[in-house]
């Protein structure tokens, strides 16, 4: 538990566990409060704000925004787990699934879009998706279909995959440059690209009224940030997306006590606030600093991973097996950042 999480005394959030289809309802203080105080469970949904949920224990975080136009996620979580997210999502609202947003091409965030996208609708249901219409309306269209959008470089490396990942997997509309503003359900939408992080297709998405960006993996609270060489990511531009996300986000200043913060829905882990984020890209900084000081002095890999640069954030963040470890983490960092890289301020 952070000091974010001690010291919130606001509105009352409410905790809703899936099971089935039954939801039990838990009162408590906040939402951040809320996930300190329970267990891990299959499937758990978290109100962030009034008509805005948070989706664990599908694979990846599911964020969902519900309004007039229906509903709109970011993310859709991991195979297998859409018909229980159909089934959260069936008791906040009788609105059907009209967007969805990916922040990568995760399987674990990627692996619900058909299912998802098939039992939705489309925004533009009067369009007819034939020929009839603009390009742009006949993409919206997606067959009748709820859209699923993300940046260009996802739809590549989906439709080029080897082994071939299904066509219902990928996105049906990309965007390219550095952002794709929209407006759904009376909010300012911004998916913002964070370019060579976590990968090189990583989007954030920013819901202006509802005051949350939703990261992807570029932040992660339950391990070091998982930088993949092989898809474009660096520990630059990991730092660099952290830092940008810092700059989007508003502290609890100056009355800590109220509910009034920006929060921060992570691909994995807890809701957060702007302090967890910065206690994050710190962490992140201090490990890359002190790897790029051993590299400079010229030492080998090895040697480096003997030295255990990341010891001190270890216990917290680290895994000695599994898909992502302190080594492999260790590696990507030394690997991606030429000793006469500048660095940029923290």
């Amino acid at each position: 538990m952070t000091h974010a999480h001690t010291r919130i005394h606001g509105l009352i959030a409410v905790c809703l566990m899936v099971v089935g289809a039954t939801i039990v309802v838990v009162p408590t203080s906040s939402p951040l409060q809320a996930q300190a105080s329970r267990p891990e469970r299959a499937l758990e949904v978290v109100e962030v704000r009034s008509g805005f949920y948070m989706l664990t224990g599908t694979g990846g975080n599911i964020a969902v925004q519900i309004g007039p136009a229906g509903v709109i996620l970011v993310d859709s979580g991991a195979i297998g787990t859409s018909d229980e997210v159909l089934r959260a999502i069936a008791q906040l609202t009788r609105g059907a699934v009209r967007y969805i947003i990916n922040t990568s091409d995760d399987a674990d965030h990627t692996g619900g879009n058909a299912t998802l996208s098939k039992a939705g609708t489309s925004i533009l249901p009067t369009a007819t998706g034939n020929g009839g219409g603009s390009i742009n309306a006949e993409v919206l269209a997606n067959g009748g279909a709820a859209s699923v959008l993300a940046f260009e470089n996802v739809l590549q490396r989906m439709s080029g995959a080897h082994p071939p990942i299904p066509e219902g997997l990928w996105p049906s509309k990309v965007y390219t440059g550095g952002s794709y503003p929209m407006y759904l359900n009376g909010e300012g939408i911004q998916v913002i690209h964070l370019s060579n992080a976590h990968s090189d297709g990583d989007s954030a998405v920013f819901f202006r009224r509802n005051d949350v960006i939703v990261t992807g993996d570029v932040f992660d609270t339950t391990r070091f940030p998982v930088i993949d060489l092989a898809r474009g990511g660096t520990i630059q531009g990991e730092i660099d997306a952290l830092n940008q996300l810092i700059e989007l986000a508003i502290p609890p200043f100056p009355l800590p006590w109220l509910e009034d913060r920006t929060y921060i829905i992570p691909g994995h882990g807890r809701l957060c606030d702007r302090p967890d984020l910065v206690e994050y890209r710190d962490m992140v900084t201090i490990v890359r600093d002190v790897v790029d000081d051993m590299k400079k002095r010229g030492m080998r890999l090895d040697q480096v991973k003997a030295a255990d640069p990341a010891k001190p954030y270890r216990r917290r963040f680290g895994a000695d097996a599994g898909p992502w470890t302190t080594e492999m983490f260790i590696e990507s960092i030394y690997r991606s950042l030429p000793a006469n890289e500048q660095r940029s301020e923290r």
